[in-house]
């Protein structure tokens, strides 16, 4: 599944985990570099918004293939530091890692408390936080279009695919079953249809962010982990385009509840506030 993604020169400069451990200040380790993982471009977004430099780890020996960086199962040097398999995880200092998006979130807010990005209000504060977690927490969108991404690969492809271990370890970590991936449309579809409800709540008020007068984070996340669904093109979204079929939608539900709206909100947050084209 390697391809060329073009754009060489706007790759982010990576070390390995030996050199990251070595070093002081802000560290994320990245995991994949070709594809546009939610979770991830979230995470960069945060620190990119708040001004914060930082040092790219990569999770797998340079040169590596796309699937044997995608097995985070077998980050044995990343398990060593942060106690789990998963990327991103935020460094500070000697601090500990932080693999939650909340935490990464709570991180960057501590480290440059301007532009603030969660909301003085507690109940507006309550809000954000459960609409990020239906994009980003256990069982929200990406979850759900993780169950999908696992289903199709491991439906159709013989027993002696190269690529198959990856989808069936893809599977193992998201709990896959085929009646939970028969149901993660119809989740997915309610989700992105309260997307749309809060934002032309907020239109109605006169607003332009999706909580308010100013972007939060729930703009960020938001923007980001619609490209599991719908990348943009391939020069604001430069990824390998052998990912762009997993890296997308066919449901009719799902088509439906993405909105014009909602891919207009998309656009507006990435060319207003976020790195464009997208850097790897």
């Amino acid at each position: 599944m390697s391809d060329e993604i073009g754009f060489d020169d706007l790759k982010l400069d990576y070390v390995s985990i030996a050199e990251a451990r070595r070093m002081s200040g802000l560290r994320l380790v990245l995991g994949a570099y070709t594809v546009p993982g939610p979770w991830r471009e979230s995470c960069k977004g945060i620190f990119y918004v708040k001004g914060l430099d930082y040092t790219p780890v990569r999770t797998a020996n340079e040169g590596a293939s796309d699937l044997a960086i995608g097995m985070e199962g077998s980050q044995s040097e990343l398990i060593a530091w942060t106690a789990q398999s998963s990327a991103p995880v935020a460094i500070w200092n000697d601090e500990r890692p932080r693999s939650l998006w909340n935490d990464q979130l709570n991180l960057a807010e501590r480290l440059a408390p301007e532009p603030r990005l969660i909301p003085t209000d507690i109940e507006d504060r309550i809000r954000m936080f459960g609409l990020i977690n239906e994009l980003a927490g256990e069982n929200g969108i990406a979850w759900s279009q993780r169950l999908l991404m696992a289903h199709g690969p491991l439906s159709t492809l013989p027993p002696d695919d190269e690529s198959r271990p990856f989808w069936q370890a893809l599977a193992e970590k998201y709990g896959y079953t085929p009646a939970g991936a028969e149901a993660a449309c119809r989740h997915i579809a309610s989700i992105f249809a309260t997307f749309d409800a809060q934002l032309a709540s907020q239109k109605a008020r006169g607003h332009r962010y999706l909580m308010g007068p100013e972007l939060t984070a729930l703009d960020i996340y938001f923007a980001c982990f619609l490209g599991l669904f719908k990348p943009m093109p391939p020069d604001r979204c430069p990824m390998a385009t052998a990912y762009r079929p997993a890296y997308s939608n066919d449901d009719p539900a799902v088509e439906a509840a993405i909105t014009p709206a909602l891919l207009a909100h998309r656009d507006f947050v990435y060319e207003q506030h976020l790195e464009l084209p997208i850097v790897f």
